[in-house]
């Protein structure tokens, strides 16, 4: 693969708290652009809405740093740059195609292969930094688990495990290449949505204190919405929620 201007400071650990945590501090102690922070485990991650993120060692878990000098309404595209780097990884190591799930989930024959966490700071409508969690299952095993009907891994679905090291090591270096071409200005909203979930397919989706709403997920803005249409023929635009598919 070609070289990229991109050069990250990679710092792993072995148990962390959690690793969104850790990389936060260090953002707002001035830490540079490319800052990723690698646990073996966390004993206290956690996924959007404040939910536990199981984080036992045999998975991936990761969180890093970004400053792009961009408008904070775009800061979403940075969500879709590390789901699709964490595809290209999975793709290149494992060799199974993974999707994107509205709004920062991956999945895998329809169960959660990966969660992604976007926490952003920001001035005067700038983006000061963001800091995005990936937790990938590699090697977990969830058979006897309550998630064993929703979440899988690649060991669970190609049937052999892998070194999360090369794993990691993929991901970095697939990032490194969407994220110099995201500076030079080139969107990654076409490739997250080409294989979008739930696009194309009936939804009801939980909004915070709304009730649900129905219909039809029709396509995604280049900022990351969802945008919905009911079964009035309202087109509703969806920044936050949980998506079920009908």
């Amino acid at each position: 693969m070609a070289r990229t201007r991109w050069h990250p400071t990679i710092i792993k650990l072995h148990s962390v708290s959690s690793t969104q945590r850790w990389a936060r501090d260090w953002a707002q102690m001035g830490a540079r652009d490319g800052l990723i922070i690698i646990a073996r485990e966390q004993t206290a991650g956690r996924g959007r809405m404040e939910r536990v993120w199981e984080s036992r060692p045999g998975g991936l878990y990761l969180s890093l740093l970004l400053r792009p000098a961009i408008p904070v309404a775009r800061a979403n595209q940075l969500t879709m740059l590390v789901s699709l780097a964490a595809i290209d990884a999975c793709q290149q190591v494992a060799g199974v195609q993974a999707a994107p799930k509205w709004p920062n989930d991956l999945l895998l024959a329809d169960k959660k292969l990966a969660g992604v966490l976007t926490e952003l700071e920001s001035s005067d409508g700038r983006l000061r930094f963001a800091v995005i969690g990936l937790g990938l299952n590699v090697n977990n095993v969830f058979d006897g688990s309550p998630l064993a009907d929703i979440a899988t891994s690649l060991r669970m679905t190609t049937g052999r495990g892998y070194d999360v090291n090369a794993v990691a090591a993929a991901f970095i270096e697939a990032l490194g290449e969407r994220y110099e071409a995201f500076r030079a200005g080139v969107s990654p909203h076409r490739d997250w949505a080409a294989h979008l979930q739930p696009l194309g397919r009936r939804v009801r989706v939980h909004l915070p204190r709304q009730a649900p709403l129905r219909g039809l997920a029709e396509d995604v803005s280049p900022e990351g919405a969802l945008l919905v249409r009911d079964d009035e023929g309202a087109l509703h635009t969806v920044w936050a929620g949980d998506v079920v598919i009908e």
